[in-house]
């Protein structure tokens, strides 16, 4: 996507150079708003999958801990019409990389007997959501078509700020 910048209504001082501020202003939209190709960070790490791969290849640990809202950050509802729900970290907790279309997973979190939620959002913006409850604490993700690409997948707790350990295991 390539995003135009027009300051025609702007009047530049003598001179004709614009300010300093204007280029840092400029800057920052552009870093708030996803405009250029920036390094895609995570919290606790990162997994390449390609269809057959192993247990262990699937299985990812980190701890819950934020105030931002999921919803907030990602989506409201996923594609399928599920509410987004929980509370984590504004960066991503991990990055999957799925080599190749995968007809099915699931994502399980063991959250230890605490209600965990999940968010994923893949390629083209899809989301995916499931959140865990009283009675089945672990959030459970299983979908159909999923495309290759990148996956940001963020562990949130039902409880702003709550923080615990978690097992993410992902299946084919």
């Amino acid at each position: 996507m390539v995003t135009k910048l027009r300051f025609s209504s702007l009047k530049l001082p003598i001179g004709g150079r614009s300010p300093r501020w204007i280029g840092l202003l400029v800057l920052g939209v552009a870093l708030l708003t996803g405009v250029g190709a920036f390094a895609q960070t995570a919290n606790f790490g990162s997994a390449t999958l390609a269809p057959g791969f192993s247990a262990d290849a699937g299985t990812l640990r980190g701890r819950t801990g934020g105030s931002s809202s999921l919803p907030g950050i990602v989506a409201n509802r996923d594609k399928d019409g599920n509410l987004c729900l929980g509370f984590g970290s504004s960066t991503p907790d991990h990055l999957i990389t799925l080599q190749g279309n995968f007809s099915a997973l699931t994502l399980q979190v063991n959250s230890n007997r605490a209600v965990s939620t999940l968010v994923v959002q893949g390629p083209g913006n899809v989301v995916r959501c499931a959140s865990g409850n009283n009675r089945a604490p672990n959030a459970t993700l299983s979908g159909t078509d999923w495309a290759g690409g990148t996956y940001r997948v963020w562990v949130g707790s039902n409880v702003s700020g709550e923080q615990f350990n978690y097992t993410l295991t992902i299946r084919e």
